[in-house]
């Protein structure tokens, strides 16, 4: 990472309040998952902070959410924005499940509840034939294991974006846009303590309906291969 330039994490909300309690808020995770980058700098638009400008942060990580991006709320619709400005710039940004579907809605794509509900647990996501030579996915196996939580997904593409990946619920796993910007659905800042609390948590109550819990709290491991992407884009700035 850049030695003069901090890591940008746009924290797109707080979690659930028993979700927090039990394992922090999210800049907590990317930080464990990330371990010492160098510096990192938060701003939580969702609480009227200010996106700062290109050229002022090396790259920006965009989080995941308990909010829906259909929701139009007006620090999203800000952060959508700011998001075209700084893809177009040439910004080197990567969203993480909120942050993709916000990606993608900024390009020019549509992003609504999944047909099929839902999508909980450690699950494993499948690279295509695209994938094999792009600079953040080289070296990773055909197919891993991801944690995943998130009842909206990117319904249509953007004009420009390329697929990379797929699980057997969701067709837009991985979308790269540009050279420099790429979002996944899932989350490789998610431990499996986080993962844990999730399945469990009474905030999740909707996404979590007509899903056997037992089953999918028996599944959790780790997700190493999903974490090294974030990593890898990291240490690429």
């Amino acid at each position: 990472m850049s030695e003069t330039l901090p890591l940008l994490l746009v924290q797109m909300g707080h979690p659930p309040t028993d979700i927090r309690a039990a394992v922090g808020e999210q800049p907590d995770w990317f930080k464990a998952a990330l371990g010492d980058v160098g510096p990192i700098k938060v701003v939580c638009p969702f609480e009227g902070e200010r996106l700062p400008a290109a050229g002022t942060f090396s790259g920006a990580v965009i989080s995941g959410s308990w909010a829906m991006v259909t929701d139009h709320e007006e620090w999203s619709e800000r952060t959508a924005n700011w998001l075209r400005e700084i893809i177009g710039a040439g910004v080197p940004v990567l969203g993480v499940c909120y942050g993709h579907q916000l990606m993608a809605y900024a390009l020019g794509g549509a992003v609504d509840y999944h047909p099929q509900g839902s999508e909980v647990g450690q699950i494993a996501v499948s690279l295509n034939d695209a994938a094999r030579h792009d600079p953040l996915l080289e070296g990773l196996p055909n197919s891993f294991d991801t944690f995943l939580s998130h009842e909206q997904s990117v319904l249509t593409l953007p004009s420009c974006a390329v697929v990379l990946a797929a699980s057997s619920h969701d067709p837009h796993q991985i979308i790269r846009y540009s050279s420099t910007a790429l979002s996944v659905q899932f989350h490789p800042e998610f431990s499996a303590p986080v993962m844990n609390k999730i399945i469990t948590s009474r905030s999740e109550r909707v996404a979590m309906k007509g899903k056997d819990r037992d089953a999918l709290l028996a599944a959790v491991s780790d997700t190493p291969f999903s974490r090294a992407i974030l990593q890898k884009f990291v240490a690429s700035l």
